[in-house]
Parts: structure tokens; sequence; C-alpha cells
């Protein structure tokens, strides 16, 4: 293992700054890096990094007259990425658009969540045609981008590859290689050039949601994997499976403080250039055509140096990237990203082009966009110099990758439904990226002779075993037959020691283990993707604290004399003790995709009794021993977890773990007296559900998707930020809440002298009588007249926070330590409010503008 070297930490602030402001300096350009003879990852200065893909005279001349060519509106078309739902091909032709995205959940025809890869191609090859028939001189294609995050993973019927964090435990650069390629083919059979990936974001506190698209917390692993993920990607376009790739998300997004998506990272100068920079130099140096620009802040508090958002940072985005390390591709947003700039809007930000960025993925608001910007060049807020570098950036990026004179469905691998396969290689991946962490009495392996228990929520949950980013956004809302070519856990249990030997049982209940000769759980995290797998501040990592199934299903068979082996399936390292206590073999599974197989493969024995696979992964994350250890990291002082990163057994290997402290506090880690109820922004503690008559679905992930059901609709709006609360609309009895599989005890910081607090804007005022509820199991329930209250704020744009004092509901039997819907509204008749931000505030009940309990009925 290569460890950070700590010789850059005591640089002067003066330097420091120096490395971030002004022209390129003799010393940051003194050395040209290329995929040769890399920098060491104790760098003082950012490095000029020399691409494996070099300036060609040709092109350069022919995106120089092309550009010439174009007039301002064809220039800012290029430079505008709407989403596939909020256009059509006929826009392409008539707004000259550059690109077109889908987001994760977006498919063609919009709800076309089985669509073969010839439908795909279809519309690409819709999209091209229409690039194809502008009037513009010489007619530019469209490039069409997609979040392929492990695997062509938005795809139906795709094969889905371990996420990030398993790779990383692999710890084989050339199988990440080999993933790469086969994406690549994967996605061309889409009829798709363009892949927002690899992430090679350096993740540093496991809370935050996308801690599974990492490879490592170690900089020198993921520096090592981006170079070569891009060169699988991408190649040298000599391929037809090759597409664009893009390094991401620029830069510091898995340093945030306390793991907060789009928040603020705060390291100094140096930490940001030795730690989160690195994958960028292999990546650029391996020819990364695209950068996308990160959602998070920089603040470096150590030299009073406030970059701000990245999407408006000209330090960052031209200063370094583009001066100083060279970048000649093109730097796009991520979605919406000028809206999180200070000053901007969604269609609307001068500062972020300004800085440096050169295609602006703009969903939905594309067309005011489109003129905002037309406007603001010709008003001279804009400079037509740096509009004519961005499209020529993204013009010399189309040209290279070949793009030109070719339409989606040329590609040889174009519409072949074969081209999106490729299991072997992904059940190759999930056998080297499991983690053996404990193996007392030598468990495993397991012989094929026996007789098999099988429990856990997760053993036949294909959905579990995907993660986010898996057909849908948060991977959410997919069934085991929306996987048609995926095996699950279980199933592959089945195929090694054959169907007559093993039962399954999802939660144990009634089942005699003594007729078994083992029992294998298998339990972990439910899906979720960016903003709504964060814990938060008020969480803990105690797995056991979200999923109380998990350890009442392991309760349940363990300690009954048959011996238990737990494959953990979740996107992080988690605290587990009390689970690891209850099982003899626990193996860390990550998120292995669709091929269930492989976790198999590496559980039994061969048919000759002999070992034929063995654990190889070993930790790319280190892994916590107490519940609020959430900045564990192997560089950092007082490193102190329960396995070391790199730590993995293999059955050679006669460690005994024994009893571990399973002693845990019971309230959040951080300083807080907020506990999250729902916050569009943060993972729903309690997942939000819309119930009409008998009939009742979850809100989902999707923030462009309009749920409607008789009586009530639900769909994404604004009350603090953008796409941060849930605007519900009833015109008859229908009711919305927050709702847990089980039942919570709420934390003591948070019900001392706790409110239920949300922010509202209320549309239209009740024409019923409102009602709000707090359940606390089977007829266990209060519920509060709020009628008058929500009157009271009809009319107010201005978000409005409700507070209503715990005490009101425990006054009509709510019991606060088993809390299963603390949030339930319901009319009967027209009304219309925004929600976002519900969580139960400790103090709350005093403050002057709480409800009084007398008021509510």
């Amino acid at each position: 293992m290569m460890k950070l070297k700590n010789n850059v930490v005591g640089l002067s602030s003066a330097l420091l700054l120096g490395c971030m402001a002004g022209n390129v300096s003799a010393a940051d350009t003194a050395t040209k890096y290329g995929p040769g003879k890399m920098p060491a990852n104790d760098l003082a200065a950012w490095p000029s990094i020399q691409s494996v893909i070099g300036k060609d005279p040709a092109i350069e001349a022919k995106v120089a007259a092309i550009v010439a060519s174009m007039t301002l509106e064809q220039k800012i078309g290029q430079m505008t990425q709407p989403e596939i739902k909020s256009i059509t091909p006929d826009d392409v032709r008539r707004y000259y658009l550059g690109s077109v995205l889908n987001g994760g959940g977006s498919w063609p025809d919009r709800d076309n969540k089985r669509g073969s890869a010839a439908d795909w191609v279809a519309l690409a090859d819709k999209y091209h045609a229409a690039s194809m028939a502008t009037d513009m001189p010489v007619k530019i294609p469209v490039i069409w981008g997609i979040d392929a995050i492990h695997g062509n993973s938005n795809v139906y019927g795709a094969t889905l590859f371990p996420h990030n964090i398993g790779l990383g435990a692999a710890r084989n650069p050339q199988l990440v290689g080999q993933i790469g390629r086969s994406m690549g083919k994967s996605v061309r059979a889409t009829g798709i050039a363009w892949v927002f990936g690899p992430t090679i974001a350096v993740v540093r506190d496991d809370r935050w949601g996308r801690t599974y698209e990492s490879f490592s917390e170690d900089s020198a692993l993921v520096r090592q994997y981006a170079g070569e993920y891009v060169k699988g990607l991408q190649g040298s376009f000599m391929d037809e499976a090759n597409v664009v790739a893009t390094a991401k998300h620029f830069m510091g997004d898995g340093g945030t403080d306390q793991g907060k998506d789009r928040g603020v990272n705060l390291s100094t100068n140096a930490q940001m250039l030795n730690t989160h920079a690195q994958g960028y130099m292999t990546a650029l140096a391996a020819g990364a055509q695209t950068v996308m620009a990160s959602y998070n802040s920089w603040n470096d508090k150590a030299a009073g140096a406030n970059y701000g958002k990245m999407h408006g940072s000209k330090a960052l985005l031209t200063d370094v990237l583009k001066q100083k390390m060279g970048f000649d591709g093109f730097v796009v947003t991520d979605w919406d990203g000028i809206g999180e700039v200070p000053g901007c809007r969604n269609d609307s930000c001068p500062q972020a082009i300004n800085a440096g960025i050169d295609m602006v993925m703009v969903p939905d608001a594309w067309k005011a966009f489109i003129s905002n910007t037309i406007a603001q060049v010709k008003s001279g807020e804009i400079p037509m110099s740096r509009i004519d570098d961005a499209v020529t950036r993204i013009i010399r990026v189309k040209l290279r990758a070949g793009l030109f004179g070719k339409k989606p469905s040329d590609n040889i691998y174009a519409g072949k439904q074969e081209a999106l396969q490729d299991r072997e290689l992904a059940r190759q991946a999930v056998r080297e990226s499991l983690v053996l962490l404990k193996n007392d009495s030598a468990t495993l392996p397991l012989a094929r002779n026996k007789k098999i228990l099988v429990v856990g929520k997760t053993a036949d949950d294909i959905s579990n075993q995907t993660g986010g980013w898996s057909l849908t956004w948060q991977g959410t809302d997919n069934k085991n037959t929306d996987f048609p070519n995926a095996d699950s856990i279980l199933t592959g249990i089945k195929a090694a020691v054959g169907e007559a030997n093993v039962e399954f049982s999802a939660d144990a209940k009634g089942v005699d283990v003594s007729r078994f000769d083992a029992v294998i759980a298998v339990i972990g995290e439910t899906p979720y993707a960016e903003m709504y797998g964060d814990i938060g501040p008020a969480g803990t990592l105690r797995h056991s604290g979200s999923y109380p199934e998990d350890l009442a299903v392991l309760r349940a068979v363990a300690g009954k004399g048959k011996p238990v082996v737990t494959l953990f399936v979740s996107g992080r390292p988690l605290y587990v003790n009390d689970l690891m206590n209850l099982s003899d073999s626990f193996v860390a599974a990550w998120l292995p995709g669709s091929e269930g197989k492989g976790v198999a493969d590496v559980l039994f024995r061969a048919v000759d009794g002999k070992v034929a696979h063995d654990f190889k992964g070993t930790l790319s994350f280190s892994w916590p021993k107490s519940v609020c250890q959430t900045s564990l990291n192997f560089d950092e002082p007082n490193y102190s977890p329960l396995f070391k990163l790199g730590y993995g057994l293999t059955y050679s290997n006669k460690t005994k773990l024994g009893k571990l402290d399973s002693k845990y506090p019971s309230g959040g880690c951080g300083v807080t007296n907020a506990y999250p109820v729902f916050n569009q922004a943060d993972r729903a503690t309690y997942p939000l559900y819309v119930v009409s008559g008998t009939e009742q679905q979850a809100v989902g992930a999707d923030l462009n998707r309009v749920l409607n059901m008789p009586g009530i609709s639900v769909q994404t709006s604004q009350v603090n930020s953008q796409q941060d609360a849930k605007l519900v609309s009833w015109s008859a009895a229908a009711r919305v809440e927050a709702r847990a599989a089980h039942a919570k005890a709420l934390p003591a910081f948070a019900s001392k002298d706790g409110a239920l607090t949300f922010d509202t804007i209320v549309a239209t005022a009740p024409a019923a009588p409102v009602s709000l509820s707090m359940h606390c199991g089977n007829n266990c329930v209060a519920t509060l007249d709020v009628t008058d209250a929500f009157k009271r704020l009809a009319g107010k744009k201005e978000k409005q926070t409700v507070k209503i004092p715990l005490s009101c509901f425990v006054a009509k039997g709510v019991k606060l330590h088993h809390v299963d819907v603390p949030f339930s509204i319901s009319t009967t008749s027209t009304f219309s409010a925004a929600f976002t931000n519900i969580q139960i505030v400790g103090g709350a009940a005093k403050d002057q503008d709480a409800l009084n309990c007398t008021e509510l009925k």
C-alpha cells in the first residue's frame, strides 16, 4: 500500500494560494506527465498532464473553420444538453442542440423501462438525423450521454457489474480495464457514444450516499484504477466499442464535511491536490475527453481561500484544469448544476460559463437557458471568446471520437441485444470483490452435499444486490423480473448445491434450524443513490438501527448449534459488531450486481472437495469498530478501525475474531437536535407513500415523475432550494405519509421538548378538514386537526415552518419509542401544499411560533 506522505502539509499559505491563482507559473509546468511517467502523490503544485490524445493539426483546422461558420444561436445550441423527456428530435434541429442525455430511470418512449437495444438505437438515430438536418453550413452530430455506472445500468437486460467499492476491493486494475471495454460495447449497443464515468471520488466520510461509487478511501488506488478505466471505456477511438469517457466529479465530491452530498469540502490545497485530484492524473493522461463539474463547494479555511461552488469556480475549472493540467476536452455540468451557483438559476448562469463550463446539462429549462445565454453574450456579460472556446472544445471531442459521418446505427454493436451481456466477466468480478472478514472455526468453505437454510431479505432480491443506479436512479421500484439476465444470490446457492438441498425463508420465522447443516444469511442495505443515500449527522453507522429486521433474522438462527454464514450486502462499511457476534463467518459482499452465482462460487468447495475459488478481496475502505467513526481513513491521525484498509482473510488464514463489543449510543453522532423524517436532499429516514382508498404507491426518487392517483397527485417542487419539496394536491379523500417498514425509537436528544416540524408553502387553502397523524404500530395512532393552521398559511408565497409539539401526540397515546409513521396528512377535498424538511427537532416545542395543543383539537 502506498501511504500518503505528509511532507506537503507544512507548505506556506502563500504557496498554496499561488498554486491556485493567476497564470501558470514555471514551477507548475516545469514537468509534463504522461501515462508512462506519473507524478507521485506528494505534489506541491498542480502538474501539467500530457494526454495520450494529442492535438491533431488537421482536426484543429477543421474545428476552427466550423466555429467560424457558426452563428451565435448555433454556438449556444452546441453548448446545451437537455434531457430526452424534455425534447423531440425536431428540437435538436430547430435549436442546433449539441447533446442530449437521459437521466437515471429515463428510457426511450418515456416509460419504456424494458426497451430493447434496438429501441434505444432507433431514438438515437432520430436525434442524429435531426442534427444532420439543420441549416448549418457544416452539420455537427449530436452526442448522447448516459450514466453507465456499473455496466449499461439504465438499460433492461444489461449485465450489471459490482459497484466501484467492490471493484476497489478486488485490487485488480486489469479487471477494471476489461469492465470498461465491456461497458463501452454495451453502451454502443444502444446507440450512445458518451458515458458519464468513471467516478473517481476519494471518499473520506462513509455517511456520503455515493460511497459505493468510489473505488477507495486510498487515493493511490483510485489513481491506479482511473486511468485503466478510461483506457477500457475510451481506448483511442480506434475500436467500435469505444465511447467518450468522463472523469467526475471535479473535484472533491468525496470529501465533503459530514459526507453531505453537494456539501462543502474543507480540505487544504495540499489535501485536495494529493488526495482528491489523484484520479485525474491518470484519467487525463489516459485521454479522458470530458470532465464533469462537481456539485460541492471548496473552502480551504487554512489558507483563507473559499472557492465556492465548483460549477462557478474559474480557479478550478480554468486556471487548474484547463491551464495548469492542460485539459483540452470539454467540461460539462452535472444535472442542473449551474443552479447551485449563488446568483444563478437552472436556466441562467453566466458565472458558470465564464468560469469554464463548456456544456450545460439543463434537463428541462433548456429553451430559457438558450434565450438567456444568447442575451448575456450580446450584452457582453459573457465574452464571445469564451463561447468560441467552449464550442471549439465540444467539436474537437466529437471529431476525435469519430462521430462525424456516422449515425448511431452504423456501429457494429448497435441494436445487438447480446452486446449488453458479459456475464462471465461480471461473475469473475464478483468473486474477486468479496472480502472475508470473519471465519472462526473455519466454517467456510462449505461442502456441497449439505442441507442449507438460506435466510434474509436480500437472498432473493436482485434489486438489493444491484443497489442504486440500476434501471432507475435510486435503484428502487424494481422487481426480480426487471432483471431478465441476472441471478439472485439464492439462485446461485441453489445452482451450487442443488435446489433440493436448499430451503429459503426471508425472516426465518418458524423454521427448525436443526434440520440443516448450515445457515446462510443474506442481509444488508436497500437501494439508494445520491442525496437519498446520505446518512446525515443525526444518524449513525449502526446498520441494525436502520434495518432491525437483519438483526432479528440472525437472532432467529444463531446459537442453534449450526454454523451461520452472513453475507453483508452494502454500499459502504458499517458498524455490524452485533451481527458479527451472531455469525461464524462474515463476508462483505458490497453490491455485487447481477451475477449472484459469483457469490456462491467462493462459498462452496468444488465437487471434488477442493477449494475452487478462494477469497481474493481486501478492504478498499477501513471498517468501523464504533457507530460514530464517521471519519475513518488510513492516513489520518488516531487511526483505529476494526479492520484496517487492505484487510481480508483467505481460507488458509486461521485468524479468529472472537466476541466483539457491541454496545452503542442510542442517539446520533453529531452535535444536533434534529432527527430527519423526510428531506428531498437526504435519504428519507421514513420514505413517503401516497394512499388513496386501497391503493398505495411509493413517491419514489424520480424528481421528474408526477404521481397521479384518484383524488391526489404529487410532484417535485421548490420550497427552500431547487427540487427540495413535494407538492401534494388533493381533490378527494387521500393521504400522504412518511412511513418506515419497522417502528423506530425517536432519539432522546430530539424528543426532549421536541416538535414535529416541516417547511411548507400552501398553494390552495383546504376546503375540508385536514388531519395530521402519528402512528406507533398497530392500533396506536394520534390524530390532530391542523385545518386552521393551513388556512392561515394559504396564499403566503414564502416558506413557512410549522412546529407541532410531540406532547400533543403523546397526550393522545403515541409511544415515542415505537414510531413507524411520524407524519401522515390527509383530507377529503381540495387542498394543495408543498412539504419538505420534515423532522423531529429537540427543544422546538418551546419556540414561540410552535403551535399550541389546545388549538389542534
